[in-house]
């Protein structure tokens, strides 16, 4: 029989698909195949013809799963499908689709890391939480949370208490996304605060601002503008933003390497400013990304001259407020093609995951 966990998460976007990929990469070195699935997913696309999760898509990708898609993204909850259900029902058809996927991957793996879709409570709207998916399949469960002290242990223990109603036999946390400068603080003492309910810890990772940094490219689709130059390096990754609303002498004593920079398209002043400071490459600094907002193209001559450069140059509808509230709220989620993120999130899970530990517990 393989072995199985289910990687569960407090709440949403804690690193639940980050620690699943370094997972199954890690067990991958010790054992001979390792299967995936996500039970439920709610960011799905189309491929191959089925409707998958996102997740099972780059984890298919990354870690070269052998199994087949469409078992490793069963359900792929599409809009009006909870209002369906609480007309219709049909629990039992979606548990048959769920355990007639796992037990196809399982019988060819030797291990199967199962990945739940968000904290411990969704999904009841449809009878399948994470907790009765977890029970459905008889898979111990870790759960992953976000840095702090108070609030995480509040949250944990929100969330073992629908896991303890089902009866799952919940082994432990990680803890992720935790402040470098306070890495050892939260580390001792979230230790020490979960040991004192009984929690094990199998690990507490650093916060990597670089895996939540977004691309241009990213920043692109979600603005939905067009984009004027640059078409070679969209995947610049966004380091930080700055909203050049001020005058360009001032403004560029507060750039970055990697600054992303979101002016009106009539600021050709700020425009010529900082592609003078890309070119002159000036204490090694450089412009990831130019948000032209409101609409507004600037004159061609200076169109033309920033063409020259290899900054990416996009134009937006929005104001500049909007502009920027969208791009400093954007969820960042890795991609197949965010190769170097990749590479960064598996180093991060060996390094400061107790991996050998989860499989004797397990």
């Amino acid at each position: 029989m393989s072995k199985k966990i289910f990687v569960a998460a407090t709440m949403q976007n804690d690193g639940k698909t980050t620690v699943s990929m370094g997972l199954i990469m890690a067990l991958k070195k010790r054992f001979g195949k390792v299967g995936f699935i996500k039970p439920i997913g709610q960011r799905y696309l189309i491929k191959d013809g089925y409707k998958v999760d996102e997740d099972s898509v780059l984890i298919e990708d990354i870690c070269k799963i052998k199994c087949h898609l469409k078992d490793m993204s069963p359900i792929a909850i599409e809009r009006g499908f909870t209002e369906w259900y609480i007309m219709q029902g049909g629990k039992e058809d979606l548990e048959k689709k769920i355990i007639e996927s796992f037990n196809r991957i399982s019988e060819e793996a030797d291990a199967v890391v199962i990945e739940g879709t968000g904290h411990a409570g969704v999904g009841s709207c449809f009878d399948l939480s994470n907790a009765a998916v977890a029970k459905l399949l008889d898979a111990p469960v870790i759960l992953v949370t976000s840095g702090g002290i108070g609030r995480p242990i509040d949250e944990i223990m929100l969330n073992m208490a629908l896991f303890e109603k089902e009866r799952v036999n919940f082994k432990g946390i990680i803890v992720n996304k935790v402040l470098d400068k306070k890495y050892e603080k939260i580390d001792r003492l979230l230790r020490l605060g979960l040991e004192r309910r009984g929690i094990d810890v199998y690990g507490v990772m650093p916060y990597t601002k670089f895996l939540a940094n977004p691309t241009v490219g990213e920043i692109l689709e979600r603005t939905k503008g067009r984009l004027i130059c640059g078409e070679g390096m969209i995947d610049n990754v966004v380091e930080k933003i700055l909203v050049g609303a001020m005058e360009p002498h001032e403004a560029l004593h507060y750039v970055e390497d990697g600054s992303l920079i979101i002016t009106p398209g009539d600021r050709e002043d700020m425009i010529l400013a900082a592609a003078g400071l890309h070119l002159s490459h000036e204490n090694d600094k450089s412009i990831s990304g130019i948000v032209l907002s409101g609409g507004l193209m600037p004159h061609d001559e200076i169109v033309e001259l920033v063409k020259k450069t290899d900054i990416p140059v996009i134009l937006t509808q929005g104001d500049t407020y909007s502009v920027a509230s969208m791009i400093h709220d954007m969820i960042i989620k890795i991609k197949p093609k965010d190769k170097v993120k990749i590479e960064t999130a598996i180093k991060l899970v060996e390094k400061y995951i107790d991996i050998d530990r989860i499989l004797k517990e397990i």
